[in-house]
């Protein structure tokens, strides 16, 4: 039997594979959240103003771009976290952490305004 590179490391590609699609399902919880708050606002007629309806489309659209540059930030960490892992030169990276807190507690700011504000 041949041993591949990724077969000396199995656990590790395993965990960062898992790693991976937790990123992704938290990508698409965001998302979802969005539409969520978007869907409830304009299906209930509560608070339609103008002020509030442009924040809800703010939530929504600011949802959906933290969810896509999850996704796509997460494919490259993977990637990278592949290679690294095969050459024995895997380093944290927290750019990701950061980038996608930094994100989500400006869409928390929003979430207060809008149920706290209006």
């Amino acid at each position: 039997m041949n041993e591949t590179e990724d077969s000396k490391y199995i656990q590790q590609h395993l965990a960062n594979e898992r790693t991976y699609l937790a990123w992704i399902r938290t990508a698409l919880a965001i998302m979802g959240i969005g539409f969520l708050i978007v869907n409830i606002h304009f299906s209930t007629n509560a608070n339609m103003n103008g002020r509030s309806d442009q924040l809800v489309e703010m939530i929504g659209v600011l949802s959906v771009l933290i969810g896509l540059i999850a996704i796509i930030f997460s494919t490259i960490h993977y990637v990278r976290k592949k290679k690294q892992i095969n050459q024995q030169t895997f380093t944290s990276a927290l750019h990701l952490v950061w980038l996608i807190s930094a994100l989500m507690l400006v869409m928390a700011g929003l979430f207060f305004a809008y149920f706290y504000l209006y």
